[in-house]
């Protein structure tokens, strides 16, 4: 049997909240899941957008406002300064496409990662002097560690609004507004929004402030595709606000109105829009606009987010695929090369132990993992730390050169990490940076990602100081724990419950999808393609056979003799020639009984 945490520790209906009684009578299961991700009343499930937060709580933003205003009805030259992901891609698609329709005149400009890094930094504000000469610049998605960067703006009398989610425990720079939730002493209460959700706020508190001074508006709702789509693909955690931000987003998709680069990456993908999902935000159109950023310049992202022309949307979809494909193909190599590296490790650090055990001292385990090669790819090395995170379920941080052209001793290497449930990956790299601070150049990032520079000869050093940090936190948050919402009623084998499940409700990040266990009788199985494992599974109640699939499965494991297994799933629809049915997407499996 498998050793599985349940989510939901309750008695149910003993300990239903007021008002969930109803509900629980229609649908257990779904208030079973709904009470063990903290729902407590039925307004968390009201997506309208009178239920979202009001903008007051963001500090600054009125000082925010006000600049925009000013700077759009005396035509000050505005420039945009991105990040060079998916969601600055989208944050910097949703300034434009706004402050256009107000009337601004607008530019944007997108940090090139290999050239000038991240944020707003001064060698960029060079670049908007030369190309662009603004008035004001307002960043999206970065900036609230860019003092330098500020500095040389005032210098140059260009006047700086930062919009930011970044975390951040030092004073912010000296701008004229500073629109960040998790910046200090802001009373916002929602500290979740990403970046284009920020943007979203601060546009659309101009939008209600210029209509009703009788100036050009703009409905600012219209555009929260682009901001589904940004908080999906940067993992924002799903409090309310943004799952009624992203609850918009996807009705406006299936309705078919959104920007025409969605429409294209989607059909590219061979999705049907009317039927797309969250997950498609994360696994089909983010990584596709994520790859612009990683392989080339986040320009094609944002220009595919940008045109209305259809064809010219389609065109640009087809050149971020070739990219994606790129990156899948570097990122293949890197892994391959950091398992090898890892197996290595692990070999040496068996012979240790057992060196130690013969001493009579303390045997161990890595607790992270920090990797450096001269030949991998900058663009890459957050989704290779993301991937071998979750293998090794580990902390994991993932260098690269800066400049593959400058590998010396002193030359900068830049990182990209992942963390764990439990390990706050960007608090501990700055209390690397507190205690020695000669081994961090720059640093920044939230509790599961984070980023840093450093020189390449502090690599081992940094390496050790993370490793220590990580010995002392305690062992049980390097065990991985596998959590369930239960077993399955017959009644929930349906499409009609499946399809509700996947497309009236919005999961992920922080609210985590449903992922059941049962027992079930095995029917039949095959092994598809050397690598997945195909079963036809027998449920109590169930009339018909249920469809199961582990993709990338170690097919070594199966035992073929296997009649009852313990299956930890997720629910999907499978749709094939036009016909639907459930289907299990296997987690984990074990064998209860053999013929």
């Amino acid at each position: 049997m498998l050793n599985l945490t349940p989510r939901f520790k309750g008695k149910l209906p003993d300990d239903l909240p007021a008002g969930l009684t109803e509900l629980y009578q229609q649908a257990p299961t779904l208030t079973r899941l709904l009470l063990s991700r903290g729902v407590t009343d039925l307004g968390a499930l009201d997506y309208s957008l009178s239920s979202l937060l009001a903008a007051e709580g963001l500090r600054d933003i009125d000082k925010a406002v006000q600049l925009l205003d000013e700077a759009i009805e005396t035509q000050k030259r505005i420039l945009i300064v991105g990040d060079f992901d998916c969601d600055g891609a989208t944050s910097t698609a949703l300034m434009m496409r706004v402050l256009t329709k107000m009337g601004a005149q607008v530019d944007f400009v997108v940090p090139d990662r290999f050239k000038y890094g991240y944020g707003l930094t001064p060698e960029i504000v060079q670049l908007g002097i030369d190309e662009y000469n603004p008035d004001l610049i307002v960043t999206v998605d970065n900036g609230i560690s860019s003092h330098a960067g500020v500095d040389k703006a005032n210098e140059n009398g260009i006047q700086v609004i930062i919009t930011d989610h970044h975390l951040t425990t030092k004073a912010t720079p000296d701008a004229a507004a500073v629109v960040n939730p998790n910046q200090l002493d802001c009373q916002f209460a929602s500290k979740a929004l990403v970046g284009v959700g920020v943007a979203f706020y601060l546009l659309g508190r101009l939008s209600k402030y210029r209509r009703e001074q009788g100036r050009s508006s703009v409905q600012v709702s219209r555009y929260l595709d682009l901001v589904a789509l940004g908080t999906i693909a940067d993992v924002g955690a799903l409090d309310h606000n943004n799952r009624t931000l992203v609850s918009h987003g996807l009705a406006g998709i299936r309705s078919g109105h959104c920007c025409a680069g969605i429409l294209a990456l989607l059909e590219l993908a061979g999705r049907d829009y009317h039927k797309i999902s969250v997950q498609d935000f994360g696994f089909v159109i983010g990584p596709r606009i994520n790859a612009a950023g990683r392989m080339d310049n986040m320009r094609i992202g944002i220009e595919c987010l940008l045109t209305d022309d259809p064809t010219q949307a389609k065109q640009l979809a087809f050149e971020l695929d070739k990219l994606n494909k790129e990156r899948r193909f570097v990122e293949g190599g890197m892994r391959e090369k950091a398992d090898e590296i890892l197996a290595q490790l692990q070999v040496d650090q068996d012979q240790a132990n057992q060196e130690n055990s013969a001493t009579n001292e303390d045997s161990k385990q890595d607790r992270s993992l920090i990797l450096y090669q001269d030949d991998w790819h900058q663009g890459v090395i957050g989704i290779v730390a993301g991937r071998l995170k979750e293998s090794y379920y580990r902390p994991a941080i993932i260098f690269a050169p800066a400049d593959t052209d400058k590998l010396g001793p002193e030359d900068a290497i830049k990182g990209s990490a992942r963390s764990i449930p439990g390990i706050h990956i960007r608090d501990a790299i700055e209390h690397i940076a507190q205690e020695q601070p000669h081994l961090i150049s720059h640093f920044g990032g939230h509790a599961m990602a984070a980023g840093l520079t450093i020189q390449k000869q502090h690599f081992d050093a940094f390496n050790q100081a993370f490793e220590d940090l990580m010995q002392q936190q305690d062992s049980t948050l390097f065990e991985e724990e596998q959590f369930t919402d239960g077993a399955l009623v017959a009644q929930d084998f349906s499409l009609q419950f499946v399809d509700a499940l996947i497309n009236h409700h919005i999961w992920g990040q922080g609210f985590v999808p449903p992922q059941f266990d049962g027992l079930f009788s095995v029917q039949q199985f095959k092994i598809l393609k050397d690598k997945h494992l195909k079963l036809s599974l027998a449920y109590p109640g169930v009339m018909y056979p249920i469809d199961a699939i582990w993709f990338n499965y170690d097919v070594s494991k199966w035992d073929y003799r296997a009649s009852e297994v313990h299956v930890l799933f997720e629910l999907n629809i499978n749709e094939w020639n036009g016909n639907q049915s459930i289907q299990l997407m296997i987690k984990d499996l074990a064998v209860s009984k053999i013929e």
